[in-house]
């Protein structure tokens, strides 16, 4: 058997970072013949050459190069596919891992469409998530498919193919050496495909060195010529010259870096001004959004003083995204949005208006004259704003794009100005949002992101200010599986699929605990997302405090059932209270952790009561400190008498402070 794919690592003083790249890589689901890994040492002093070494001594299918420091991954990539002898490689950086079958799927797919490039499924730790994997495409195009979103080089690659076109990577090269091979790639590639509905890698963090900027417009320049060589005149180009005219050229010029540093900024705008005007003309602007229009349009103009002043006063856009109705539909979950940027001060976005047209509204620190109505007019970009909703696994970082539909509503805020929002309705169906398989357990996060007018953000939705139904529903397949809505201690919503138990499905949507006080008892009210047939197993409520005498209170807990499928049940428990010399059992001032306790296991709940001067207030377990949870420990009834002595509240102010002036071994 041949190898089929060949592993390129290029690895350089990770530490223990990299002990997740490296198991990924020797568990493969192929077989130990079928592929190789070539580790590539760019010159480490941390022991990791040593100990890659000890790897390869004890398995034939691993190999490590060692090569000089050059501080660039670009050589040793160059390296590691010039020893390759698979009929693919994959390139993979120290910080990333493979999913456990990511070879053998990639492969599968790839031979199957006799693709030169295969895009595997990428899931990023952090950040955005990448919408180009909406669906597996044996054909995909470079704009339709959104390809130009994806230019890390994790992909497999046909290596006859790259030596066929020579296609390497520049050296010492940056990052838009990187993407300039994907590119080069793209282009030169008979067929592209994209494998969707698997993760193949997930992506860790990458260091990113800075570029020196001469480097980085000669690499421009060299990659501008290799997409002219291959697309000629027209839409498509123009399109592509567009993303780096975005992400190379003008978006530095809104950064922290270049608003704080004046280290050879008039050279570097000189230089980018000649880049500009050689290569990017104004009807690149088109596809720009509004604030990145008006960099183009200084930079044109040659005002450096007025670039200084829109970075130094623009903030990040925000996004606020509420929900407005949660219901289910069998076994769809209806989740209604409304969606609004806010500007970089947390308000919403204003923008002057003229009739039926819209305009940004530019920093007041920079000249609005220089910025002709061309640039800031925002009324076609108001009605293709869009959303998207995602779900994101809280542990894998999964995601999945939801079906939404929406429309965009404008919102008169005075007599010139307007406000754009949009309401919408995303479904998730549980049984087939994971590219037509169920979702798989565990914690789902709710994202959404907008694009339009000046801006775009994205946010996770957030609880409404009333009540949310937190009614649980099962799915039926490919198993019967419970699916709760629930939220975070900071409001954010989220869905919780197959809990592992009856108390874990309740401690999740706990925040929604109701506690009111009535004569001598305290009655706590606990939404239940789903109440089986049974009714379910018996619970206790307890109630914990501390201090020097700590004190723990249980109480029994009543499962009521609600109505089945339109109202959650609810778990009731009542529990004595005294708030003068409470006894043993009898609740007292304090703050009180709750948990709840089966036959079989006790799950602490994310609240915590305090109860203060004939009044019981709700807190998040997270928001509870040592001191506020252990107060009787501090403020005794001796305490609160001595402060009353004239002089006392000095005493012990002193006191306290030469508690902690020395420190004792």
């Amino acid at each position: 058997m041949g190898v089929k794919v060949s592993v390129i690592v290029n690895v350089h003083n990770p530490g223990d970072s990299a002990d997740p790249c490296i198991r990924s890589t020797l568990e493969q689901t192929l077989p130990a013949d079928a592929y190789e890994v070539i580790f590539v040492d760019d010159g480490s002093t941390d022991g990791i050459a040593e100990r890659l070494d000890t790897i390869a001594a004890v398995r034939r299918n691993v190999r490590v190069l060692h090569l000089p420091h050059t501080g660039s991954p670009m050589r040793g990539r160059n390296v590691g596919v010039a020893a390759a002898k698979g009929d693919y490689v994959f390139m993979l950086g120290q910080q990333d891992r493979l999913a456990r079958d990511g070879l053998e799927r990639m492969h599968e797919r790839a031979v199957e469409a006799d693709a030169d490039v295969l895009v595997g499924r990428l899931v990023r730790d952090g950040g955005p998530p990448m919408t180009a994997f909406d669906r597996n495409k044996p054909r995909a195009d470079i704009l339709r498919d959104r390809l130009l979103t994806l230019l890390t080089p994790h992909k497999l690659y046909r290596r006859a193919f790259l030596e066929e076109h020579e296609l390497g990577f520049a050296v010492p090269g940056g990052v838009i050496a990187e993407q300039a091979f994907v590119v080069r790639a793209y282009l030169r590639a008979k067929i592209i495909a994209v494998l969707a509905d698997q993760v193949c890698c997930h992506l860790g963090a990458r260091e990113v060195a800075a570029e020196e900027p001469r480097t980085a417009v000669r690499e421009l320049r060299s990659l501008l010529g290799d997409i002219d060589g291959y697309v000629g005149e027209g839409r498509q180009r123009d399109r592509m010259y567009a993303y780096w005219f975005r992400s190379a050229v003008l978006r530095p010029f809104l950064t922290t870096a270049f608003a704080g540093s004046s280290i050879d900024r008039g050279a570097y705008f000189r230089m980018v001004q000649e880049l500009v005007e050689e290569r990017f003309p104004e009807r690149l602007d088109r596809y720009l959004p509004v604030q990145l229009r008006a960099v183009a349009a200084l930079i044109r103009a040659g005002r450096l003083d007025q670039l200084v002043l829109l970075a130094n006063s623009g903030r990040r856009a925000g996004l606020r995204a509420d929900l407005t109705e949660v219901r289910w539909d069998a076994h769809v979950l209806a989740l209604g949005l409304s969606v609004e940027v806010l500007s970089g001060e947390g308000r919403p976005e204003r923008f002057l208006t003229d009739g039926d047209r819209l305009f940004w509204k530019p920093p007041r620190a920079v000249d609005a004259r220089l910025l002709p109505e061309s640039v800031t007019d925002v009324t076609g970009a108001v009605e293709r704003a869009r959303i998207e909703v995602y779900v994101r696994h809280a542990e894998t970082g999964d995601v999945h794009f939801l079906p939404v539909a929406y429309q965009v509503d404008k919102v008169q805020d005075g007599r010139r100005h307007a406000r754009v929002r949009i309401l919408g309705e995303a479904r998730v169906d549980v049984t087939t949002a994971a590219h037509g398989e169920p979702l798989r357990p565990g914690q789902w996060e709710v994202h959404v992101r907008m694009f339009g007018g000046a801006h775009q953000a994205r946010s996770r939705v957030r609880r409404p200010d009333g009540p949310l139904n937190c009614l649980g529903v099962l799915a039926q397949r490919p198993r019967t599986r419970l699916v709760v809505p629930c939220w975070t201690d900071t409001g954010e919503l989220g869905l919780a699929v197959e809990p592992r138990s009856f108390t874990e499905s309740i401690a999740l949507v706990s925040p929604g605990v109701n506690v009111k006080l009535l004569g001598e008892h305290l009655w706590v009210v606990l939404p239940v997302p789903y109440v089986p047939p049974s009714g379910g197993p018996p619970l206790e409520l307890v109630l914990r405090t501390g201090g020097r005498r700590e004190r723990e209170l249980s109480a029994p807990a009543l499962v009521e059932a609600g109505v089945p499928g339109r109202l959650a049940g609810q778990l009731v428990a009542k529990v004595p209270i005294k708030r003068r010399m409470p006894g043993r059992d009898n609740l007292g001032p304090g703050v009180w952790l709750a948990s709840l306790r089966g036959a079989e296991e006790e799950l602490g709940l994310r609240f915590a009561v305090e109860l203060r001067h004939g009044r019981a207030v709700v807190r998040p377990a997270t928001a509870v400190t040592p001191e506020r949870r252990f107060p009787l420990a501090r403020d005794t009834a001796w305490l609160r008498l001595a402060r009353r002595l004239p002089g006392a509240r000095r005493l012990i102010r002193l006191a306290r402070a030469g508690k902690h002036r020395y420190l004792r071994d």
